[in-house]
């Protein structure tokens, strides 16, 4: 195991970002055994204060405007990659060939073609660690949820997800990127893309989609009069752009299983800030979790036959994953969120590039963002052929 100091560095200090500098802050505390000595040398934005804001904030040496600077930067070996979709393969190329690590955020690229070029420049520097930000996967409960699949559920018959939310509800909800880019770029390719991955984490590859459908209800947006991030509002100008892509998305899918799943994703879903979620029934039994309660999960075992069957409510413990050493009061019942998530996620990548095998599972791959974007543009085909099936190639997660 490495002992020498990790620097770490943040491309982009938007509301991702923060949650990126928060997780590599807690990362150190969490687990055993102890990570190598971590140095938080920079965070880079765009936008000068919001950088400087975010490194004052977290404790990071400094800030910048260029991500470029951190190419030679002999303090930084790892750095995470949280920027508009389109900018990923440019960032991501130019630090691998810089020599250092880096976890991107998803969907890994705004393209297939593109998160294809990233999986090829991360396969041409084998000793560099790189990583997918499915943050989603480091849920104790859709954790636990995948244990029981796999060791007393049995075989899926349905997976019936979704994710909604309402950050695009609102017209004066200023124009961005996330905004911009064909049908399925949107809604889909946003959050869909976390509901996608958790779908194949717990249920196995797809093998098909079909009878996909979009739709966009806000069509027009103002301009903002100056820097915005994440959702929030902001003044607006009185320029309009139209908006190019998908506000609310769904599809069905089989998987190599034999399960078929049904999937509905929204961003212009009132009263949903965030509300990820799903069920799951399978042959001996069910399971369910609701991200607007994440740290409880229901599930359903040993069916009877006298009227008294019904689903447990589970409360998430340290006998679930990550949850023991994984935040401070590892007593059940005692709550998380998903700020918590970054830190679980990132101390296991921390720990994949010091070489150290604590037990933790390694981040989503490279490969498993080019398969997340290979099932969103096979939607995306489904949906202009008028909700024909579309065929998927094999996949094999890690």
């Amino acid at each position: 195991m490495s002992q020498q100091p990790l620097g770490v560095a943040v491309i982009g200090a938007g509301m991702a970002g923060r949650a990126h500098c928060a997780g590599y802050r807690s990362a150190p505390t969490l687990f055993d055994p102890p990570l190598p000595p971590i140095r938080y040398a920079a965070v880079v934005d765009a936008h000068d204060a919001t950088a400087a804001d975010a490194a004052a904030r977290y404790g990071y040496g400094r800030h910048g405007t260029d991500w470029r600077e951190l190419l030679d930067a002999d303090d930084v070996q790892v750095v995470s990659v949280v920027v508009a979709n389109a900018l990923h393969r440019e960032i991501v190329e130019a630090l691998l060939a810089a020599g250092k690590h880096v976890i991107c955020e998803k969907p890994l690229s705004d393209s297939l073609e593109d998160a294809r070029a990233m999986a090829d420049a991360a396969a041409a520097h084998p000793h560099l660690v790189t990583g997918t930000a499915f943050v989603y996967r480091r849920q104790p409960a859709v954790a636990a949820i995948r244990e029981l699949v796999a060791t007393e559920l049995g075989e899926v018959s349905h997976f019936n997800g979704r994710y909604w939310c309402d950050y695009a509800r609102s017209p004066l909800t200023p124009m961005a990127w996330r905004y911009r880019g064909g049908p399925g770029t949107g809604a889909l390719a946003d959050i869909g893309s976390h509901l996608i991955d958790l779908a194949e984490f717990v249920c196995g590859p797809m093998t098909q989609v079909g009878g996909a459908a979009f739709t966009t209800k806000v069509t027009e947006r103002f301009v903002a009069a100056g820097v915005t991030y994440g959702h929030a509002r902001a003044e607006l100008t009185e320029v309009s752009e139209r908006v190019e892509n998908d506000d609310v998305a769904t599809f069905t899918a089989h998987f190599a299983s034999g399960a078929v799943g049904t999937f509905s994703i929204s961003r212009v879903a009132p009263g949903h800030a965030n509300s990820l979620a799903f069920d799951l029934f399978a042959e001996t039994g069910a399971a369910k979790w609701d991200m607007d309660r994440p740290a409880e999960f229901s599930v359903l075992r040993q069916m009877r036959d006298d009227g008294l069957d019904g689903y447990n409510q589970v409360l998430v413990g340290p006998s679930h994953p990550y949850l023991k050493g994984g935040v401070p009061m590892d007593f059940p019942g005692v709550s998380f969120g998903v700020g918590d998530l970054f830190g679980f996620q990132l101390r296991a990548f921390l720990e994949q590039v010091a070489g150290i095998e604590s037990g933790l599972p390694p981040v989503a791959s490279f490969e498993d963002g080019v398969r997340d974007l290979t099932i969103i543009d096979a939607v995306i085909r489904s949906a202009a052929a008028g909700g024909a099936v579309v065929d998927l190639p094999p996949h094999h997660s890690a």
